[in-house]
């Protein structure tokens, strides 16, 4: 089969599902009110996002987090293929491709015109080689998506062929993520300081602690993004975050933290308030390899204890998605399991005495993340009011995070928003992942689910689905909502954050 879409299309696809149909080209419009622009009108204009986790490095191919891919991936690199908002794959770097009858082999139609930020051309050989650094060079937990590729090979330039060892139907969305980032094989000396890629933007600067700072590439060989320059400025605290707005410190706030304060924002003609849906599981995990876990009493007493209605309305002003599962709504194969444990505190002290684990003490280890600070709070409550004893510690993200729960696995239970797209192997499916889960059953479930067919795939993986929900393998405690406050002149904002990137080309201003 052939899929393909012309290069001009694809970013007007996006703009027509973004808050606003404008288009993010140039503008000779004057700056909106608020605007942090040091130029009025033109396209030599300056947008500042307000954010909130900053990366720990800006090399994603050797360290964890979605912060990195959220600020670079296509924006400083671009992949073959990318998202749209609706959640399809649609061409990037690649115009076209055509699929195997087997669904094993992959030949791209590859652009001619694209370049690197350090003077080389886009070619073939730098898809393969950048489809093998993956499996030689990256240490993330996320690379083994790529090792179903048997061979990438060159065919020409502008074509490049990969053949897979069996059947994926996942393995070409594994590609709109950054493990499909292209590469110059002369540009990733030092990735952690210099990324080089061939997107709209070149990195210019990193102020740790405070900001990113991007600049449109006047070579881009597809349509130039509207602004000249994209500072990307970081927040720990959300009240700080909003008042940078009121206060013309930024344009855009990406993703609110402190829900119930949208009021002073709706309504106000000065702003434009987006609320749409993500991918990001708001996930109580547990360390399935501590020996309390082992007992799947525990872990469903855990389940009942949480009144998950409760706690979004508390710790989130409301706003959000139960969903019951690790699959949110947009994925074909979503269920809602909200039924699967409910709300009981009888059933969950039950549980707790039955399993010999009533006043057991369970630490709580949760990143400094408004959601993840705010929500602990409830889950400790929650679960102290069944008969367990919850120590409640904030670390520092992302660096103490990483390295005591998520690389340490120094923690019982932790609270953390997988916001990477269609994670249920990652994150359930792979015992020396940080929850430690991944049962044989499970994992021939998901292998079955990648090589069958499409209704194979979504009928195996609605199983795996329930199985996790009715093995309390961990609680998803919400969706996260997107919810983004911006300068109401701000065009090109997506309504739902799907993808991890966030795509700053499509960024204009009316």
């Amino acid at each position: 089969m052939t899929h393909h879409l012309p290069r001009l299309l694809a970013p007007l696809a996006a703009l027509a599902l973004a808050v606003t149909a404008c288009t993010a080209g140039s503008s000779t419009a004057p700056a909106p009110a608020g605007s942090s622009a040091t130029t009025a009108g033109g396209s030599s204009d300056r947008i500042t996002l307000g954010l909130v986790a900053e990366p720990a490095s800006l090399d994603f191919t050797k360290s964890d987090g979605a912060a990195i891919p959220q600020a670079l991936l296509v924006n400083v690199y671009e992949g073959l293929v990318k998202l749209d908002q609706d959640g399809k794959i649609v061409p990037a770097l690649a115009t076209s491709w055509k699929v195997s009858d087997e669904n094993k082999t992959y030949t791209f139609e590859l652009t001619d015109k694209a370049k690197f930020t350090n003077g080389t051309a886009f070619t073939a050989a730098d898809a393969v080689f950048s489809i093998n650094r993956v499996k030689t060079d990256w240490t993330t937990s996320l690379k083994a998506a790529m090792d179903v590729v048997a061979e990438a090979k060159a065919i020409s330039p502008t074509q490049l062929q990969v053949t897979l060892s069996a059947p994926s139907n996942d393995w070409l969305y594994r590609m709109t993520t950054h493990l499909g980032a292209m590469f110059s094989a002369t540009g990733v000396d030092d990735l952690a300081n210099k990324p080089i890629g061939t997107g709209p933007y070149t990195f210019t600067s990193w102020n740790r602690g405070d900001s990113i700072t991007l600049t449109r590439n006047e070579a881009y060989w597809g349509t130039k993004p509207h602004y000249q320059s994209v500072v990307l400025k970081y927040f720990k605290d959300p009240t700080a975050l909003n008042n940078a707005l009121i206060t013309n410190a930024i344009n855009v706030v990406t993703t609110v933290q402190a829900p119930e304060a949208l009021g002073q924002f709706t309504g106000n003609s000065k702003y434009q308030v987006i609320e749409g849906t993500t991918n990001g599981e708001v996930l109580l995990s547990f360390n399935n390899a501590n020996e309390i876990f082992k007992d799947k009493r525990v872990r469903q007493a855990i389940r009942h204890a949480i009144d998950h209605k409760a706690l979004m309305e508390t710790c989130w002003a409301g706003k959000g998605t139960l969903i019951g599962s690790f699959v949110p709504p947009t994925d074909p194969w979503y269920e809602d399991l909200t039924g699967v444990t409910p709300f009981n505190k009888a059933t969950a002290t039950s549980l707790l005495t039955q399993a010999g684990k009533l006043g057991a003490t369970l630490r709580l280890r949760v990143p400094t993340l408004p959601y993840a600070v705010s929500c602990g709070q409830v889950v400790k409550a929650q679960l102290e009011a069944v008969g367990l004893k919850v120590t409640l510690d904030q670390l520092e993200f992302p660096a103490t995070w990483l390295e005591q729960v998520f690389r340490g696995g120094d923690f019982d239970m932790s609270i953390i928003a997988h916001v990477e797209p269609r994670d249920l192997k990652a994150v359930f499916g792979n015992p020396a992942y940080y929850t430690k889960y991944g049962t044989p059953e499970i994992q021939g479930l998901l292998k079955a689910a990648d090589e069958g067919s499409v209704d194979e795939q979504t009928a195996k993986l609605k199983q795996v689905g329930r199985l996790l929900a009715e093995d309390a393998a961990g609680d998803v405690l919400f969706l996260l909502p997107n919810l983004m406050v911006a300068d109401a002149g701000i065009t090109g904002l997506p309504q739902n954050a799907i993808a991890v990137a966030f795509d700053l080309s499509k960024l204009g201003k009316r």
